[in-house]
């Protein structure tokens, strides 16, 4: 038998949010525009972090921090020009998503399965859509339902990507978590069974 140390859950899942956190900024350090920019591990971080904290403070907080400091990063370094001071115009329609997002992680991910897990992925990618989307439209499209439209219409190149993104880093999130949970890495579960 042999000596194997447990690690606490979140902890480990901390750890999980801040890798694929610095994931995001490593794709981002060359300060260009590119497809990659919103293929981005930001919904599945929500997702995870609503999954995972038996507590909703940890759900929101952790991932949420997270969020800032990995933009705050981006926004001194890689895109001062974009940014006003330490965050980018509108971020509060991001952030507000944010929140959306890990509250149907709560919500749809109770208990973790392919079929849930998809599901969660379609639901945060029309959360994000949705709601950054109206940020866009109060601040540069006509306010009207033709330009509710085109600026919505605008967005599904970024939007698949965030699909894309979302379907990719929840793969690594919640497949890396499950594999050392059920490697007998760490002690109980974080959601009671």
């Amino acid at each position: 038998m042999h000596n194997q140390k447990n690690i606490k859950p979140e902890l480990l899942a901390t750890l999980f949010i801040i890798i694929v956190a610095a994931i995001r900024v490593g794709i981002n350090s060359s300060g260009q525009l590119h497809p990659l920019t919103s293929f981005s591990p930001i919904g599945a971080m929500a997702l995870f972090g609503g999954a995972y904290y038996k507590r909703s403070s940890w759900a929101l907080l952790v991932p949420l921090i997270t969020l800032f400091v990995s933009d705050t990063v981006l926004a001194l370094t890689v895109y001062r020009s974009f940014s006003h001071g330490l965050l980018y115009g509108g971020w509060y329609w991001v952030y507000g998503a944010f929140a959306l997002m890990v509250l149907a992680g709560r919500l749809l991910l109770k208990k973790v399965t392919v079929t849930n897990l998809l599901l969660a992925v379609m639901v945060i990618t029309a959360i994000h859509w949705v709601v950054t989307d109206l940020g866009v439209w109060l601040h540069g499209y006509p306010h009207t339902m033709a330009g509710w439209v085109a600026c919505l219409t605008a967005a599904i190149p970024f939007e698949r990507n965030f699909l894309l993104g979302s379907l990719f880093y929840s793969i690594v999130l919640f497949g890396g978590f499950e594999w050392v949970k059920r490697h007998g890495w760490m002690g109980k579960p974080l959601m009671a069974s």
